[in-house]
């Protein structure tokens, strides 16, 4: 008898109640259980329906509060553990909407348990069949960047809300003059009143033409089109019919169908920004860890997928970061290659121990303040950048090649040690 394909996710729990007893809550409600029994939920249903507890591991039980509202029996231990179950695929089929009901769904409401995180995803064959994923993803955007080998460097256009138009233009032409790989809007720039999308392409993809007609290099400019589903395929039109070369979503403002209904349409290489994923991940033991949602992403389409990066300006440790990294590097369903985009906090003195713990350059690394910020203009923020990504990668003395390379000395001046 041929085995039913399955998708088994994998949980971190934490309970009252003793583990097994917790799984086999969570496999109930998600599947063919409710909280009684029910007159047609026979044998026959749930040997085909039910999902399965594959495997309870207790673990040390962490110490960060429980979810509001737990059943706390008298005298009771907490227990935490991991815990992995499968769900048949008959239950949803290979959608990534009513996959997330299964999985996820209402379990994270459930009083038996104190604390419930999706950890990891493995997924069957049928996911690839429905959902065909990025289509650049990493080799497709070096091909359009003529940038076949070394690190991508990138930058947000800053400030990230109120700049006009003609002072735009000024900035794109000096980052492209520079020599930049990718430049995007920022998440909050989407098509407001003060700045439209259509003007903001128009002189965007005037200027990134003129240089390209000057310098022979034509920098990628990613255009946050996040919007309604129908405003969003306008964007993209826009876009694509002005010459630009890849457009922007916030991955979780649209959701995973929406973005999967853009891939559908795009013609463009896909920018995912991965703003409110700390709704999900923040919260140790609650929510849906980077490594399960980045899966969903990049089988949505997401061709660039932020991950953050070393000595972030926001809570991820670097141990988790580079964990991010591993993860959307990963080969998913036999393919998905996905471009992990480091940003926040990023500037040339990171590129040492950055190659260093990564041990790849196919990343994308965005430095806002980090180029915007250099004391001598953004066109120099560049130069270091690039300057310290091939000390780096070359395994150079990074202080011995700012002695060479003024705008790496004034990088490190300026923003500080701590360079590795």
């Amino acid at each position: 008898m041929t085995a039913r394909p399955e998708v088994v996710a994998t949980y971190l729990v934490e309970s009252y109640l003793p583990l097994e007893d917790a799984a086999e809550v969570i496999a109930g409600e998600q599947s063919t259980g409710t909280f009684v029994a029910v007159a047609r939920e026979t044998a026959e249903l749930r040997e085909r329906f039910a999902a399965r507890v594959l495997m309870v591991e207790e673990l040390p039980s962490p110490d960060h509060g429980d979810l509001p509202g737990v059943i706390r029996p008298s005298g009771a231990r907490r227990r935490s553990g991991r815990v992995r179950i499968a769900f048949g695929l008959d239950n949803f089929g290979p959608s990534l909407p009513n996959l997330l009901a299964a999985v996820a769904g209402n379990l994270f409401e459930l009083r038996q348990l104190a604390g419930i995180r999706l950890l990891d995803l493995d997924l069957p064959s049928a996911f690839a069949d429905r959902y065909p994923g990025p289509r650049y993803g990493v080799t497709g955007t070096r091909e359009l960047l003529s940038r076949p080998d070394g690190v991508l460097l990138g930058t947000i256009v800053k400030p990230s809300i109120g700049l006009p138009v003609d002072e735009l233009r000024i900035v794109v032409r000096e980052l492209a003059e520079a020599g930049i790989d990718f430049i995007k809007d920022d998440e909050l720039m989407g098509d407001p009143p003060h700045s439209p999308l259509a003007d903001r392409v128009a002189v965007v993809t005037e200027e990134l033409d003129q240089t390209a007609a000057r310098t022979g290099r034509r920098p990628m400019y990613a255009f946050n089109i996040t919007d309604d589903l129908d405003r969003m395929a306008a964007n993209h039109d826009l876009v694509r019919a002005a010459g630009g070369t890849c457009v922007m979503v916030c991955v979780n403002l649209v959701g995973l169908a929406g973005l999967a209904w853009l891939r559908e349409r795009c013609e463009l290489p896909i920018h995912g920004h991965r703003a409110m994923t700390g709704v999900f991940t923040r919260a140790p033991g609650l929510g849906i860890d980077f490594v399960a949602w980045s899966k969903l992403a990049r089988l949505a389409g997401a061709d660039h997928l932020h991950t953050n990066g070393l000595s972030n300006k926001f809570y991820e440790t670097d141990e988790e970061v580079l964990r991010s990294i591993t993860a959307v590097r990963r080969p998913l369903l036999g393919g998905y290659e996905t471009l992990p985009v480091l940003s926040s906090g990023q500037w040339a003195g990171l590129a040492p121990d950055t190659y260093r713990q990564t041990g790849t350059t196919d990343l994308l690394v965005l430095a806002g303040g980090g180029i915007h910020g250099h004391p001598d203009g953004p066109g120099a923020g560049v130069t270091a950048m690039r300057t310290a990504w091939q000390c780096a990668v070359e395994g150079g003395d990074l202080d011995a090649a700012a002695q060479k390379e003024p705008t790496l000395r004034r990088a490190i001046e300026t923003f500080g040690g701590g360079h590795g």
